[in-house]
C-alpha cells in the first residue's frame, strides 16, 4: 500500500480551487450561485475526528502491546489496514471537497462580501476548507501511527541474502 503523498494532495486541491473559481464565475454570471450548506464543515469535521479517534485507540493499542501491559488487546492487521484505507480515501476526497469549497471561498471574498447571506456562503465554505485540512492531517497521523517498520536488512535472513561475494 502506498502512503499519502502531501504534494499529491496538495496539487488536487490547488486544481479543484481554481476549477470551483472558474465555475463559480461564470454560474454567478449566468445566474444564482449556489449556496453553501451549513453541513459540509460539520461532515467532514465528524471525518476528521473519527480518523484522529481511531489513530489515537490503535497508537494506545500499540503501546500497550510493546510494554506487554496484562490484558493488553492488540491490534488486527486488518482492521488497522481499512483504517488506513479509509483514512487515504477520506483524505483524497477532502484534498478535492476542500479544494472545490475553497475555490467558492475565494470568488465569494473576491466578488460578493457586500450582501449579507455571500458573508455566510464565505465563512461556511472557510470552515469547509479548515475542516478538510484536519481531514487531511488526521488521515496522515493514522497511516504513520499503522506504519510498519521497514524491514530491508533488519532480519538475519535479508542481511545474508544482501551480502556482496568476496
Amino acid at each position: 500500500m502506498r502512503t499519502l503523498r502531501i504534494r499529491t494532495l496538495a496539487g488536487l486541491f490547488a486544481v479543484a480551487v481554481v476549477l470551483a473559481w472558474a465555475i463559480a464565475h461564470l454560474w454567478d454570471s449566468a445566474g444564482t450561485l449556489p449556496g453553501v450548506p451549513l453541513a459540509a464543515p460539520i461532515v467532514l469535521a465528524l471525518i476528521a475526528v473519527a480518523l484522529f479517534a481511531t489513530a489515537l485507540s490503535i497508537r494506545a493499542r500499540l503501546r500497550a502491546q510493546r510494554e506487554r501491559r496484562p490484558g493488553a488487546k492488540g491490534v488486527d492487521p486488518l482492521a488497522a489496514a481499512r483504517a488506513v484505507v479509509f483514512g487515504q480515501a477520506s483524505a483524497l476526497v477532502a484534498a478535492v471537497v476542500s479544494g472545490l469549497y475553497g475555490g467558492a471561498c475565494v470568488y465569494l471574498i473576491m466578488y460578493k462580501l457586500d450582501m449579507s447571506p455571500r458573508r455566510e456562503q464565505a465563512i461556511y465554505s472557510g470552515a469547509a476548507v479548515l475542516a478538510g485540512i484536519a481531514v487531511v492531517a488526521a488521515a496522515i497521523f493514522l497511516e504513520r501511527i499503522c506504519k510498519l517498520p521497514d524491514d530491508d536488512n533488519t532480519t538475519p535472513h535479508a542481511q545474508a541474502h544482501h551480502r556482496q561475494p568476496r
